[in-house]
């Protein structure tokens, strides 16, 4: 079993994975998006197959006294569409196989967090940018990973 976060921005998405015990998130890398993330559902498509992903954990920008805006209600569209792809190439593809769960959590201050990491593993403040996409999605994953490990 393995889950992929993703950390949805304009101009990079994120990724992370897990181990296969659903302990540790670690960075997977970059996709670049050019201002559109919805781009990025192709390259998220390869990376749950290749990786033979179980479960997507997509990062949910609410805004700081919860509610959702404009950011928010597109990253349920992305993960909608997500999951209707998923549903499409299970359909089409002639072997059975189990659809990787979608979920949504809540990644309010997972860029703080993720610069807070960065600036203590001793990275220099002009070199977050291109990591902090990727470690945001690395604290998106392992706050699901936390609270699916409680349960």
């Amino acid at each position: 079993m393995v889950w992929l976060g993703v950390d949805l921005g304009n101009a990079r998405v994120g990724l992370a994975l897990s181990d296969p015990e659903l302990t540790f998130a670690h960075p997977a890398g970059d996709i670049y998006v050019a201002g559109d993330y919805f781009f990025a559902i192709d390259d998220v498509l390869d990376v749950i197959e290749d990786e033979h992903v179980t479960h997507v954990v997509v990062g949910l920008p609410l805004q700081m006294d919860g509610t959702e805006g404009k950011s928010a209600k597109k990253a349920r569209r992305w993960a909608a569409n997500l999951e209707k792809r998923l549903h499409a190439e299970a359909e089409h593809a002639l072997e059975e196989h189990s659809i990787p769960q979608v979920s949504l959590i809540d990644e309010r201050l997972t860029t703080v967090s993720a610069h807070r990491q960065l600036f203590e593993a001793n990275k220099s403040s002009n070199k977050h940018r291109p990591l902090v996409d990727q470690q945001s999605a690395v604290v998106i994953l392992q706050t699901a990973l936390d609270r699916a490990g409680k349960q």
